[in-house]
């Protein structure tokens, strides 16, 4: 009996069998050779995880059996990732890596100064950053999916929003406010959560050049909750490498 280094994902995780779709089940037996009786590190990408001993080792449909189910963090991040649109592949980077974080939705937001990817179909980026999504998840191993939304447009975004929000912007403080570092690193099992430290909070990432003065502004003197704003440093960084920075001074 062997347990490939990797996980699986399973959407669907509870005690007894379970079939794997066509590409995890093409991962498991065709890349990884797993045979009968091998087990498999199973996930959801909702808080739990398991162990599954094959018993059919099909490449189009592996089955497995799941004796046990275990949720090792059952409260979802906190921590959200709102990030203007971005030319080319940027986002798709992006999201490969910090998906990889313990955060728990990417919003892809349509700003004033944003630039949409060129000759690109939205649907298809957003359906390939799932993709890049779920493929963090399994290797970083962590307990749940970060979620991809969007496009959608900032100020109606901003509208509907309810959570903490945090601007990367020159004029703000250098270090990250410690009311929120210590929100985001509070034991996420706790009961004695109140209604404070269980709000949301997003990051604000704008486009190359930055958010519009009207966007900052609306940023600002937002009553949907707390607004903060956070240097990221002395250079001047592109709007990829700002994301994976400020996800840095926040995790």
């Amino acid at each position: 009996m062997k347990t490939p280094d990797s996980r699986f994902y399973c959407p669907q995780i509870q005690c007894g069998k379970a079939t794997l779709d066509e590409n995890e089940s093409a991962h498991a037996v065709k890349v990884c050779r797993a045979t009968q009786g091998d087990v498999l590190e199973l996930c959801d990408g909702l808080g739990h995880f398991a162990v599954g001993t094959i018993v059919v080792a099909d490449p189009r449909a592996c089955q497995v059996e799941i004796s046990k189910v275990e949720t090792p963090k059952p409260a979802r991040p906190l921590l959200n990732l709102a990030i203007a649109c971005l030319k080319d592949d940027a986002l798709e980077e992006v999201v490969f890596h910090a998906a990889q974080t313990e955060i728990a939705s990417i919003t892809f937001l349509r700003t004033d100064y944003s630039q949409e990817p060129k000759n690109s179909d939205l649907h298809k980026l957003v359906r390939r950053s799932e993709l890049k999504s779920l493929v963090s998840l399994k290797q970083s191993k962590k307990p749940w999916l970060t979620e991809i939304r969007g496009p959608v447009e900032f100020k109606e975004w901003l509208k509907s929003y309810r959570g903490d929000l945090i601007l990367c912007d020159v004029d703000g403080e250098r270090t990250a406010p410690k009311e929120v570092t210590d929100k985001l690193t509070a034991d996420p099992a706790s009961d004695n959560k109140s209604d404070a430290t269980s709000t949301p909070v997003t990051l604000l990432v704008g486009p190359e050049g930055g958010f519009s003065p009207e966007e900052i502004r609306m940023t600002k003197e937002f009553t949907g909750g707390k607004s903060y704003a956070l240097n990221l440093g002395n250079t001047r960084l592109r709007a990829r490498t700002a994301a994976i920075v400020a996800l840095g001074k926040l995790l």
